[in-house]
């Protein structure tokens, strides 16, 4: 029963970093109407920014998290302005390839700055936590789910209270009826696009605490949004929350209780449960219907 306790709340913490991943991939697809395949190579971006304050400056990784959201959402504002603005009408094919080439232009700049060594961030904390009736609870996981589910509260609200994020659900809705009443749309994109590339750096920022980084190692953090946004269902945050949590949790314990099943499992894994979905619930498990 301990066991299972145990990776029922592992499997929540690691949600957690799900849920910031989703945040700013949900954000870019439900007003961009773009699956931005680039959003991995954000993520990973993140992740580097966030070792080299680190390394270079002794920041802490969770103070410097503000830091990270801040240069990600400026690469994030001028990418979309300068380059993704171009296709935003296009057929969502030109949309994919051109993101999924962006993605490998992130991926190859990151070699040649970095090479392909492995990176981790390690604050002193790392490797300790507590114990609580006989479950353990890391640090660093418990810090990230608090962080993920800040970011998510901080999100819906900006959306739901800011003239800014009314300007943004308006564009999500209606484009054409938002352009009428006045909306500046080349600047709404970009901003959306700016506020979700940095939800993903505020992820890498998690991940680079949890695991050791490369430049392809933010790849499979675009399935993995994927999933959690069609699990969840798109249009709202909390649906992310839900999705990024349970979807932690059913990794998790698929991982553990079948056996042979390993972490090289986990997009075979992250595949099933997008099948399932799309065969029983194709709008996801809060997603409204259209």
């Amino acid at each position: 029963m301990t066991l299972l306790v145990q990776q029922l709340v592992l499997g929540l913490l690691i949600g957690g970093v799900y849920v910031a991943v989703g945040i700013g991939f949900s954000l870019v697809w439900g007003v961009l109407n773009i699956v931005n395949l680039a959003h991995g190579g954000l993520v990973i971006i993140g992740a580097y920014l966030t070792w080299l304050l680190f390394s270079a400056f002794k920041i802490d990784p969770f103070l410097s998290i503000p830091i990270v959201a801040a240069a990600l959402f400026g690469i994030g504002y001028v990418l979309q302005r300068l380059l993704i603005n171009r296709v935003i009408r296009a057929p969502i094919f030109f949309t994919l390839l051109l993101t999924f080439g962006v993605n490998l232009v992130i991926i190859n700049v990151l070699l040649l700055l970095f090479k392909s060594d492995f990176r981790s961030v390690t604050p002193s904390y790392s490797g300790s936590g507590l114990s609580l009736g006989g479950v353990q609870l890391p640090y660093i996981r418990v810090a990230g789910l608090a962080v993920a589910l800040l970011l998510a509260g901080a999100v819906a609200l900006f959306l739901a209270r800011s003239r800014v994020g009314g300007a943004i659900q308006a564009v999500g809705a209606d484009r054409d009826a938002a352009q009428l009443v006045g909306v500046n749309l080349r600047h709404v994109y970009a901003l959306t696009f700016g506020i979700g590339a940095a939800c993903a750096g505020v992820a890498g920022g998690l991940i680079s605490t949890a695991q050791a980084i490369t430049p392809s190692a933010g790849e499979p953090y675009t399935l993995q949004a994927f999933v959690v946004v069609i699990l969840g269902g798109l249009g709202r945050v909390s649906a992310t929350v839900v999705g990024g949590l349970l979807f932690g949790v059913v990794e998790t314990l698929a991982q553990t209780m079948v056996p042979g099943l390993g972490a090289g499992w986990a997009n075979a894994i992250a595949f099933a449960i997008l099948v399932v979905v799309l065969a029983v619930r194709p709008r996801g498990l809060m997603g409204r219907p259209v």
